[in-house]
């Protein structure tokens, strides 16, 4: 069963860092560009990273710019997202997602992780 499973969700303070993991299996994980979304209560989704396929491309929203990193270990069938300097308007379930580009709307997704940011 093809299928993505993210992990590294919590609960940190303002300014602090979480590691956040998206696992594959049951597909070409290396083919497939894989991006992070995130969706709070009464919000809509948020497209807030990608990674093209081998790496060569990334793309992040205004809002994570500087402060987020995408990267991916294909050996190992995961792509992470870092989160630094975190905000309260960060809290949000983030979600993962593979397609064949950053632009497409997701042939495979994740059950989501939760990220808090609170004081």
């Amino acid at each position: 069963q093809s299928q993505l499973l993210e992990s590294g969700g919590g609960s940190v303070q303002p300014g602090g860092s979480l590691r956040l993991s998206c696992a594959a299996n049951g597909f070409s994980f290396h083919s497939y560009a894989v991006g992070w979304f995130r969706q709070a209560p009464g919000k809509e989704r948020e497209r807030v990273a990608c990674i093209s396929s081998r790496g060569g491309t990334t793309y992040y929203s205004d809002s994570v710019k500087g402060r987020f990193t995408i990267s991916r270990d294909d050996a190992k069938n995961t792509v992470y997202l870092q989160l630094n300097n975190l905000l309260s308007e960060d809290t949000s379930i983030y979600y993962c997602l593979a397609d064949t580009t950053c632009s497409g709307s997701g042939i495979y997704w994740g059950q989501g992780t939760r990220v808090t940011v609170s004081s």
